[in-house]
C-alpha cells in the first residue's frame, strides 16, 4: 500500500508515490489502461491525478500522459518557489544599499543631543535655566507669544536674576506691540535683564551658559541639545552680532525713514516684496498677521499712488526706497 507523504522515506516512497504506484502507472501507460480495482493497492494515483476514468467502461481507468500530469503536479510547486524568490529579490533590493555602512553606524555624538516632545523640551530648558551661574541668551522670531507661557518664562527667570545671571532677549520689532509681552517686561526686575528688538531673527535659540537649545521642525516639537564646546561658542558670537544692530526695547523706533515717505515697517515690508516673497512670507519674517501685512501694503499703494501690486513693484524698484535697511543687512 502506498503512502501520502510529500518526500522520500527511505523505502522506494518518492514525493507520494511508492514502488506499487510507479509499478502500476508504468503498467497503464504500456497498456493504455489499468483495471480500477488494482487502485485499491496503489490509491495515490487518483490523488495525484495520474489515472482518470474510462469514459468507455467504468471497471478501467486511463492513465494522464505523464508529461502533462508532471506540469499539473509542479504548478503550484514553481509558484511557491517564484513566490520565494520574488521576496528574496525584493529583501535584497532593500538592504544591499545598506550593506557597505555595517560596521560603520555612527554612534550619537554625546555633545549633541534630540530631545523630542515641546513638554520634554520645556522641561529641559527650565532644567538648564536652574542650573545657569553666568548668562542666559535668547532669540524668538515672531510676535504672538501667549500670556500664560510668558507668565512661566517670568517665574523661570526670576532665580537667575536673582542670583546675578545676565539674562538677555531679542525679539522682533512687531513684538513691542505685544501687551503680554510689555506686562512680562514690567514685572521682571531690570537689573540683569536686557531686552532689544530687530526686524528679522532666524529662528528661536536659548542659549544657557555652555548649552544652547536650538528647535529642529517648524512646530517646534524637536529640538537639539548642544554642548559641543566649539558650536556653543559659534552660537553666542552669532548672538551677539545680531544683539549688536538689535534696538535696546527703551528706545522707540524710527517712526519714518529720512527722504522717504514711509515708515520703518512699510520699508522693511517694501524690501521683502521686491525680493518676491509672498503676503504669507513676508508677514512671517516680519513677525505680523497676514492681515496686518496686507493693510501695510495696502498703505504703501496709497502712498506712492500704485494702481497695482505689479506697478507697487516697480515703483519700489524705481525709487530705491527698497534697498534702504536702517537695522543692517537682513537676518
Amino acid at each position: 500500500m502506498c503512502t501520502t507523504t510529500e518526500n522520500t522515506d527511505g523505502r522506494g516512497s518518492v514525493h507520494g508515490l511508492c514502488e506499487s504506484a510507479l509499478r502500476l502507472y508504468a503498467t497503464a501507460l504500456r497498456e493504455g489502461r489499468l483495471p480500477r480495482t488494482d487502485l485499491a493497492e496503489a490509491p495515490c494515483l487518483v490523488q495525484r491525478g495520474l489515472v482518470r476514468p474510462d469514459p468507455d467502461d467504468e471497471r478501467w481507468v486511463r492513465p494522464v500522459p505523464a508529461s502533462a500530469a508532471l506540469t499539473r503536479l509542479l504548478r503550484p510547486l514553481a509558484q511557491e518557489v517564484f513566490e520565494r524568490l520574488d521576496a528574496t529579490a525584493a529583501l535584497v533590493d532593500a538592504l544591499l544599499p545598506l550593506a557597505s555602512i555595517a560596521g560603520h553606524v555612527p554612534v550619537p555624538h554625546p555633545e549633541i543631543t534630540v530631545v523630542s516632545g515641546k513638554p520634554a523640551i520645556q522641561e529641559s530648558l527650565e532644567e538648564a535655566g536652574r542650573r545657569t551661574r553666568e548668562h542666559i541668551l535668547t532669540l524668538h522670531p515672531g510676535s504672538k507669544r501667549p500670556a500664560e507661557l510668558l507668565e512661566r518664562a517670568r517665574k523661570n527667570a526670576l532665580p537667575p536674576l536673582q542670583r546675578g545671571v545676565s539674562v538677555r532677549h531679542i525679539y522682533q520689532h512687531s513684538a513691542r506691540y505685544s501687551p503680554p509681552l510689555n506686562h512680562y517686561v514690567d514685572r521682571l526686575p531690570y537689573e540683569g535683564l536686557q531686552i532689544r528688538t530687530m526686524e528679522q531673527t532666524p529662528e528661536r535659540l536659548f542659549i544657557f551658559d555652555r548649552v544652547a537649545y536650538i528647535p529642529t521642525t517648524s512646530q517646534r516639537d524637536v529640538a537639539l541639545r548642544i554642548t559641543h564646546p566649539a558650536l556653543v561658542r559659534y552660537l553666542i558670537h552669532v548672538y551677539d552680532v545680531l544683539w549688536a544692530q538689535a534696538t535696546p526695547f527703551g528706545e522707540p523706533l524710527p517712526t519714518a525713514l529720512p527722504d522717504t515717505p514711509l515708515t520703518t515697517v512699510q520699508q522693511s515690508i517694501a524690501r521683502l516684496l521686491t525680493e518676491g516673497h509672498v503676503d504669507e512670507v513676508v508677514a512671517r519674517k516680519m513677525g505680523i498677521s497676514v492681515r496686518t501685512c496686507r493693510s501695510h501694503i495696502a498703505k504703501l499703494m496709497h502712498t506712492l499712488g500704485a494702481t497695482s501690486r505689479t506697478h507697487l513693484g516697480a515703483l519700489l524698484v524705481r525709487s530705491g526706497i527698497a534697498r534702504a535697511n536702517p537695522d543692517g543687512p537682513p537676518a
